[in-house]
């Protein structure tokens, strides 16, 4: 009897060591994923440790979610490509539905990990992922959040009496957040009789004060500091521009998506830049995303704080939300300034000079000024 109780240790004894060999294998290349960097960094480690895939089975895919919350670019993609080679291995349908759901759902993981298992559910059981698309809708996680607005709009789509109609595109609008799904609730607002501004629904700025032109001869202009740079109360002081001295002047733009064409007060020249001023009343302090849209080269500094620079001109068409920038708002009023300038290129696709601004919350969700 003793020997048969010695027996059925000793072997409980090597089951739980082979397990804690695996759990600790698998701990040095879940580590390594987080640690991969760039220019090489960490490769060596990584490499060494990949062949512990092949024996890993779907319970370690969880953890793999995990380990992305942790995981920079690089290792999210070999996270990716980890759980991938696990499901080939183990078959697809091995994916543990129940915890990937459970992962989707707790907001406080990464939206870019749950955006993936999301990804990963909905390749192998779509009608479960899709029964998630409803709760989504005010998700902090854009591209989930999209999802569910889309669902929003294929089902006002197919409302057949106007008024119910109406009130689900309105419904859909005040959820979106992408400039397409927004443009596309309003046209159907309209076509239902239901006039909508999207203007001053996406929080475009409008009205500005403009100086120029200023000389960018061979780009030169982009790095140069002139005064309109230098400083508070911007709009007192005089300034020499490219043919002499010039004077601020208010421009507002009728344009539905904001734009502002600064070939309108200055006319079609090249080898310029100008600057474009104006200012945002914020109820309080606060992290916000800056929205940029533009072809041109352009520099923006909010409170006099430089907060991004762009030196490239004419690389495809100027869009909305373009580039989107985080920083702060202070409580009160806000000084904004767009250096945008212009190239030597004549072709017909270099004459735009043109920018949009928008500020949002984090979330996307439009910041209108207090006055």
């Amino acid at each position: 009897m003793a020997l048969i109780t010695i027996m059925k240790n000793s072997f409980l004894i090597v089951i739980f060591g082979i397990l804690g060999v695996h759990l600790i294998a698998n701990d040095d290349l879940f580590e390594a994923i987080i640690q991969v960097g760039p220019k090489g960094s960490g490769n060596e480690k990584l490499v060494k440790s990949w062949p512990l895939v092949k024996k890993m089975s779907s319970s370690d895919i969880p953890h793999l979610l995990k380990v992305m919350n942790q995981a920079n670019d690089l290792g999210d993609n070999w996270a990716r490509a980890a759980i991938y080679e696990i499901l080939e291995n183990a078959g697809k349908q091995s994916l543990p539905k129940d915890e990937t759901i459970a992962f989707i759902k707790d907001q406080s993981n990464q939206g870019s990990s749950r955006r993936a298992a999301f990804d990963f559910l909905n390749s192998i059981s779509p009608q479960v992922a899709q029964s998630l698309l409803s709760t989504f809708i005010d998700d902090p996680e854009p591209s989930l959040r999209r999802e569910g607005v889309a669902l929003l709009l294929t089902q006002a789509e197919n409302l057949e009496k106007k008024e119910q109609a109406v009130e689900a595109y309105e419904y859909a609008l005040s959820k979106a957040r992408d400039v397409d799904q927004i443009e596309t609730a309003c046209q159907s607002l309209e076509v239902l009789g239901k006039e909508i501004n999207i203007t001053e629904r996406m929080g475009f700025l409008t009205e500005w004060q403009v100086i120029g032109p200023f000389d960018n001869l061979s780009r030169n202009g982009f790095s140069k500091v002139y005064s309109p740079e230098h400083g508070t109360n911007l709009l007192k002081k005089s300034h020499t521009g490219k043919d002499g001295p010039v004077q601020w002047q208010t421009f507002s733009t009728s344009d539905r998506l904001g734009l502002v064409d600064l070939n309108q007060p200055f006319g079609h020249i090249k080898e310029v830049l100008c600057y474009a001023y104006s200012e945002f009343d914020s109820s309080t302090d606060q992290r916000v995303h800056f929205r940029i849209g533009s072809k041109n080269a352009w520099k923006l500094w909010v409170n006099q704080e430089l907060v991004f620079a762009r030196d490239e001109y004419h690389r495809g068409a100027t869009r909305v939300d373009q580039f989107i920038l985080e920083g702060n708002l202070k409580k009160g009023k806000n000084e904004i300034l767009v250096k945008v300038c212009q190239n030597e290129q004549t072709e017909s696709w270099t004459k735009q000079w043109e920018f949009c601004f928008r500020i949002t919350d984090l979330s996307g969700t439009t910041i209108k000024p207090v006055n």
